[in-house]
């Protein structure tokens, strides 16, 4: 099946890393990637001491392709090295620096050393770091400490892929210390981070061009008021003229009607005899 190849090549890469490990126990080896090539098997070993990795003439990087290659059954591996950019940013780094000082100290030196590796790290741009020991730390009896310092994220996807996080253990006289090491990096990318590229800037001009049309605004408000109130002004005396021509108008209209009245009025009798004998004599 094709599940089963898949877990039998990732525990054959844990098993080549653990004997890399245990062969740079001096060099602060970091980790070690393994790659396929149409030439072979090409692994790159992280260390921050690549000197100690390679030995007088190269006898270390010999006697390791040799061992992979009896031991693993790897198609002529490759071994390459490369160091790291800042080791106080590493965890199995920091992990390894913190079982190599409690082994030479001892265990009751134990708060000395983690609060000197929380102020190393965060010195070099961590965002926050975590140290836990737990065991005979120096009682008879077994407990655990934690140092802690900074931010950080210890549930969802950014505490499973961004946090670097490293266990190993220091064999001491008293009994075993186990070392968990867990720091932030400052380039991870959170869910919830926001960054304003650039702020708007405030220029003169558009503000000046804003207020200018604010005034005319205003100017034309009022001249548009003014002529409203000269109408009004205008209506009001045309209406005080238009009155005594219709007063003017009524009393002709009177008069033509009385005119009219008379005109058709029946005449008087020594009107009418007189009309008689007018009209007799002609």
């Amino acid at each position: 099946m094709i599940e089963r190849e898949i877990v039998k090549e990732k525990l054959k890469e844990f098993q080549i890393q653990e004997f890399i490990h245990s062969m740079m126990s001096g060099a602060d080896f970091s980790h070690a990637i393994i790659k396929k090539t149409p030439l072979g098997d090409k692994i790159i070993i992280y260390a921050a001491k690549p000197g100690m990795v390679v030995g007088r003439k190269g006898e270390n990087i010999r006697n390791l392709t040799q061992d992979l290659k009896n031991k693993f059954k790897l198609e002529n591996p490759q071994v390459e090295i490369a160091e790291i950019d800042n080791i106080y940013l590493d965890a199995n780094v920091i992990a390894e620096r913190i079982v190599s000082s409690l082994e030479r100290f001892g265990s009751m030196r134990f708060k000395q050393i983690g609060h000197k590796m929380l102020d190393t790290v965060i010195k070099a741009g961590a965002l926050g770091i975590e140290i836990k020991l737990s065991g005979k730390i120096p009682s008879a009896r077994a407990k655990s400490w934690r140092f802690y310092q900074g931010y950080l994220k210890k549930s969802g996807e950014a505490a499973e892929i961004g946090v670097r996080k490293a266990i190993t253990s220091a064999n001491l006289k008293s009994g075993v210390i186990g070392v968990v090491v867990r720091i932030m990096p400052p380039d991870i990318k959170l869910p919830d981070q926001i960054e304003i590229l650039s702020e708007p800037m405030k220029e003169e001009g558009p503000v000046e061009e804003v207020e200018e049309k604010k005034e005319k605004k205003k100017k034309g408000r009022k001249n548009k008021i003014e002529p409203a109130k000269k109408k009004k002004t205008k209506k009001s005396k045309t209406a005080k003229t238009e009155k005594p021509k219709a007063k003017q108008e009524v009393v002709n209209t009177e008069k033509k009607a009385e005119e009219k009245s008379e005109q058709t009025e029946p005449k008087p009798e020594k009107e009418e005899k007189a009309d008689e004998e007018k009209k007799a004599e002609n």
